[in-house]
């Protein structure tokens, strides 16, 4: 057995299979930093210490060890790749393991999705643990491909790789006591219960938590955090590709509460996974940025762990998962060696084990929808109209009044003034509906972009200066099966086929970034000057996020929480 042969190891009656020499250990537990030999056998730690055997070693010569990161909250969709090629890109980081929301396809297909994810990470190098998806649909006022209510989600209740119910995004539900809302959480009231509240405040907010929510990672400023941490929640700082939280909530982290705060990154395109990385690229810019390194390290794998649950991770133990790290500049924390269950998975920022084989599954349909019966007209109901204002670094947006531009009867794209028209096609279940507005801050002056990537119901968005290029778009994406394209007119700039649930590719990591980068390039030619204006584009029809987003029911007003007309 492998606890008898551990037992065995620590007692020092029988070499451990490996000992990592002179390995200068960050303690998460105690905070301290110092030299020891680390002895592994099997998957896990068996003892921290000198005088052991051991039948083989890796001198690591004074070079740190910690424990592997732990990603708080991530949805792998949002790499546009499945759990084998996401964990390519986050091994070699250092993340040995995510607590992932598979919500995204969810919203797509249901408990059919979810399944799909977790087969898909069946055996690979990964630990992938998930949080049961809570609101699918995010809320009424949009179409999705699925409805999960309480009675789907109970054969996840007891799941091994099912910690809880993930972010309860229906933050009105909750307060105002919405029985199916209730139903969920007291499904799994004795599992961790992850929290989405953004801008919540004073007595609703009371409210939320009283639910027996225990975490929060929408948190935007100190003020907002801190109100939420002094009620007992767990703040999970986030930095994705667009929302970048970091920075503005580091001065939030104190030795004294930084053990109720968390690292995580929400959502992360490949470009940002493979340049700057994940959690590891967090724990390097809160160090950069003043913060102890102890604390920061402790913040992406020891804390995370013990809120999940996850007694056995973030920490380098006897007992505990040999999931650890080498690396060799404490300021500059870059993942050299990087051991998964005992196994060296990742080195100098190389795979060095193979993908799994990937098993056939045959999914629905997800794109049940026709190019020819799109009309993106706005018959001019008045002057003047509510605009979505795009942050571009942000997946909040402003709620704002403008003149229309009316050309022959209808409302139009107004390039000079930056307003452009966006559309919403629902995608699955052909029930012909097409939400119509407008949206500032993505600056094209010609052509359009598009793609199935829209949060959470991912339905077809289209934004464009013109129709006939808002046609071209949406039937590219169409004949994808699902995925994103810039055009131009007629004209097909670049495209990225996503045909998992139009969300995801099955193709290697590197062959879908280079798409991206080109959609990107294409978008910029168009005239944006977003950094990542698909990213953005994927938040636009997300109305559980303030102040107005457009989904294929209409115009969401968020803090009325309800649907508003486009004419004012």
């Amino acid at each position: 057995m492998d606890l008898l042969s551990r037992l065995s190891a620590a007692r020092g009656e029988k070499p451990a299979q490996l000992a990592l020499r002179n390995a200068r250990l960050v303690n998460v537990w105690t905070g301290e930093i110092y030299l020891t030999d680390v002895l592994v056998e099997g998957a896990h730690i068996a003892a921290v210490g000198q005088g052991y055997a051991a039948e083989r070693e890796i001198d690591l010569a004074g070079r740190y060890l910690c424990p592997g990161f732990i990603d708080a909250h991530v949805h792998i969709e949002s790499s546009l790749c499945t759990p084998p090629e996401f964990a390519r890109a986050v091994l070699v980081h250092g993340v040995t393991t995510v607590v992932t929301d598979p919500h995204e396809i969810a919203n797509v297909l249901g408990l059919e999705g979810i399944r799909f994810m977790l087969e898909r990470a069946k055996h690979g190098p990964l630990n992938m643990y998930v949080m049961a998806s809570s609101c699918v649909p995010a809320t009424h006022m949009e179409t999705s491909g699925a409805r999960l209510e309480a009675e789907d989600l109970a054969p996840l209740l007891n799941h091994d790789w099912v910690l809880g119910l993930a972010e309860v995004m229906n933050y009105p539900g909750v307060v105002q006591a919405d029985p199916g809302m209730l139903e969920k959480i007291q499904l799994f009231q004795h599992k961790v219960l992850d929290g989405h509240c953004p801008a919540l405040s004073g007595q609703a907010l009371n409210a939320y938590v009283a639910a027996g929510i225990g975490s929060e990672h929408e948190c935007t400023t100190v003020e907002e955090a801190l109100e939420k941490l002094r009620l007992g929640l767990t703040v999970f700082i986030r930095e994705g590709t667009t929302t970048r939280n970091l920075r503005p909530l580091l001065p939030l982290v104190t030795p004294q509460n930084h053990m109720h705060i968390c690292f995580c990154t929400d959502d992360r395109q490949p470009g940002s996974l493979m340049d700057e990385g994940s959690i590891d690229f967090m724990v390097r810019t809160a160090i950069a940025e003043g913060l102890d390194p102890v604390m920061a390290i402790r913040m992406g794998t020891l804390n995370t762990a013990r809120y999940f649950r996850l007694y056995n991770h973030g920490l380098i133990a006897p007992g505990k998962w040999a999931d650890m790290i080498v690396f060799s500049d404490l300021h500059d924390l870059r993942a050299e060696m990087v051991f998964r269950s005992g196994e060296l998975v990742a080195q100098d920022g190389r795979m060095l084990r193979d993908k799994p084989p990937l098993r056939a599954i045959d999914l629905r349909s997800s794109m049940n929808v026709r190019a020819d019966g799109l009309d993106f007209g706005i018959p001019a109901r008045g002057s003047r109209i509510r605009v979505i204002g795009g942050l571009g670094d942000q997946v909040v947006t402003q709620h704002l009044i403008a003149d229309a531009r009316v050309v022959d009867g209808q409302a139009v794209s107004d390039i000079d003034h930056d307003i452009l028209k966006i559309a919403v096609v629902e995608r699955h279940r052909a029930s012909g509906n097409i939400g119509k507005g407008f949206i500032q801050g993505f600056g094209l002056k010609r052509g359009a972009i598009a793609g199935t990537v829209a949060h959470d119901h991912h339905n077809l968005v289209i934004i464009g200066a013109d129709d006939d290029s808002m046609h071209q778009a949406a039937q590219a994406v169409i004949q994808m099966g699902g995925g994103l394209v810039a055009v131009d007119g007629e004209q097909v700039l670049s495209r990225l086929p996503l045909p998992v649930a139009g969300l995801m590719s099955e193709r290697p990591l590197e062959q879908v970034r280079a798409d991206y980068d080109s959609l990107i390039d294409s978008a910029h030619q168009l005239g944006s000057a977003m950094p990542d204006p698909f990213m953005a584009m994927s938040f636009m029809a997300l109305e559980v996020i303030p102040s107005l987003k457009l989904t294929d029911v209409g115009l969401v007003d968020v803090e009325r929480f309800q649907v508003v007309d486009l004419f004012v």
